[in-house]
């Protein structure tokens, strides 16, 4: 059994749609004769796509596929052409399966925007937007060519906060091996010296052999409570209290947060000002840039400023209220609500946040590495102090 889509006009000449599940098109066909109705059209339905269980759809690979569409749709090709070529040359097998789906719901008389909805994990609320205010307007080819640039910075801009945050993880997890190395091999090989002699030790060496000691007896108590403590963390971060407490606390951490602060402050510029220039309403903009902010406290703040905005005030008030945007994001919008051109505003703040966000990396980069050295320097070398400062003791006391 094979599921079917067919399209059949009635007696009175609507057009009805549905779908059946049926051994052949002639079952199909017999179907809709029964039902006193003409066959029109009759298919296969695409099997159902899970993005979850084969190749994941990168950032990167949808950008191509934007561009690649803009070029066509650009020069002339009919909808359906364009879409059949991108499934065919595209190396992602996910997207493959995506756009076929996509190029038999627009040959179904679906628009080119609810065939994207369809597939929320390849194209997001933003492009499915996007596209629909393409095709009302007339302009896919343009709609198409900033959704790519925007998608092209979103994603740099993604990939610079993510290697800000991954540089400490890495450094951190290397000191952490160092030294659960140097506790569980290298401290016992000195206890078992300094017990054979049988003398007083210092305070800083009962210290460390007392640590090593915990962690060789109850490593597994160690690794369940933080495990515990990740998931914890998670299930917390899963409420909207937690979420917005987590992502409050994230905002005031020292450099790191204003990091996140700017790249928020970016994405929110850019997605909002993307949204407008091209043709979505104020309050749907605001809405999708709400979804789309990563941050809890933004998301509060944005949404705050769309009932704002459905109330007849201004954009400005609630975000300043907010404390998360900075006094010279909040003058601009504001100028630029007064004088009408708000996307090209909001598109300058974004460039001027993203160069922010360049020097705030930098920054924390060159500031994280002579830390780190330094508290690695300390931990490591006060360990190796402290097992050495029996041997002092007992080279004073041979002289």
């Amino acid at each position: 059994m094979a599921l079917y889509e067919y399209t059949a006009r009635s007696s009175t000449g609507q057009i009805q749609k549905g779908q059946l599940e049926a051994q052949s098109t002639e079952e199909v066909s017999a179907h809709v004769r029964k039902n006193r109705m003409i066959l029109v059209s009759v298919r296969q339905a695409p099997k159902a796509i899970k993005l979850g269980m084969g190749p994941r759809i990168k950032t990167r690979d949808i950008v191509i596929f934007t561009r690649q569409f803009a070029t066509m749709i650009n020069a002339g090709l009919p909808l359906v052409q364009s879409l059949t070529i991108l499934a065919q040359q595209s190396e992602n097998k996910a997207l493959q399966e995506v756009t076929r789906a996509v190029v038999y719901d627009v040959e179904a008389g679906n628009t080119l925007a609810d065939a994207f909805a369809k597939h929320p994990k390849a194209f997001s609320d933003l492009y499915v937007n996007m596209v629909a205010a393409g095709e009302a307007g007339g302009i896919l080819d343009t709609i198409l060519l900033r959704l790519a640039i925007f998608l092209e910075k979103n994603d740099a801009l993604i990939r610079k906060v993510k290697g800000a945050m991954i540089y400490p993880g890495v450094i951190l997890s290397v000191a952490g091996i160092a030294i659960a190395v140097l506790l569980v091999f290298v401290i016992p090989t000195f206890q078992e010296m300094f017990a054979s002699v049988n003398m007083e030790l210092p305070l800083p060496t009962r210290v460390v052999i007392g640590l090593s000691d915990g962690l060789i007896t109850y490593w597994w108590v160690i690794l369940a409570a933080v495990g515990l403590g990740i998931f914890g963390i998670r299930k917390y971060y899963g409420t909207p209290v937690g979420r917005k407490n987590l992502d409050s606390l994230l905002l005031r951490a020292p450099v790191l947060g204003d990091i996140i602060r700017k790249s928020a402050v970016s994405r929110f510029t850019r997605t909002l000002g993307t949204l407008i220039s091209s043709g979505v309403s104020i309050l749907d903009g605001l809405e999708i840039t709400a979804k789309t902010s990563g941050n809890r406290v933004v998301h509060d703040a944005v949404m705050e400023s769309r009932q704002s905005i459905a109330g007849g005030e201004t954009i400005a008030a609630p975000l300043e209220r907010s404390k998360v945007f900075p006094p010279m994001v909040i003058s601009m919008i504001a100028v630029g609500e007064q004088t009408g051109g708000l996307d090209e505003m909001l598109a300058k703040i974004a460039d001027f946040y993203d160069e922010e966000v360049d020097v705030a990396v930098s920054a924390l980069l060159s500031l994280m590495e002579p830390v780190m050295i330094v508290v690695l320097g300390v931990i490591v070398g006060g360990m190796v102090i402290a097992m050495y400062l029996p041997i002092f003791d007992m080279m004073n006391a041979v002289q």
